[in-house]
């Protein structure tokens, strides 16, 4: 998996890193025991500070998708349609996704183009349209 950050985006660089593991995890590029780099080591690589790494593995620990330890480092620890979320993730992604639908309604985004996106999206994670699944 290759990271690519960008410094100008109004994103916060740790939460750029964050989305790209989850969506890696999404497609099926990164599955359960997949290693990833040592905080240090990605930061050396992408020439920020560490403690940015940091922020977002521990970001990533908290939604389950990581698993951290000093012998192994950072590991995956789900895989994408291994099984059902977490308590409590189904009603938080719900509102941020009410919020996301919010900012498209509000910009003129028509229904059509909205869910055409959204099955676009899902599609090129390999989750069949009955939802079920993980990467095809």
């Amino acid at each position: 998996m290759i990271l690519s950050i960008d410094l100008s985006s109004d994103v916060p660089i740790y939460q750029q890193i964050r989305n790209q593991v989850v969506e890696a995890v999404a497609a099926g590029d990164l599955v359960e025991g997949s290693a990833l780099p040592s905080t240090r080591q990605l930061a050396g690589d992408l020439g920020i500070n560490f403690h940015t790494v940091n922020k977002a593995y521990d970001l990533l620990r908290q939604e389950g998708l990581l698993r951290l330890n000093r012998k192994s480092g950072a590991v995956v620890q789900r895989d994408a349609g291994s099984g059902p979320p977490p308590p409590g993730f189904v009603e938080e992604w719900s509102a941020r996704l009410r919020t996301l639908l919010a900012e498209a309604v509000a910009q003129g985004a028509e229904r059509a183009a909205l869910l055409a996106a959204c099955e676009q999206t899902i599609g090129s994670f390999g989750v069949d349209r009955q939802g079920q699944g993980g990467p095809a």
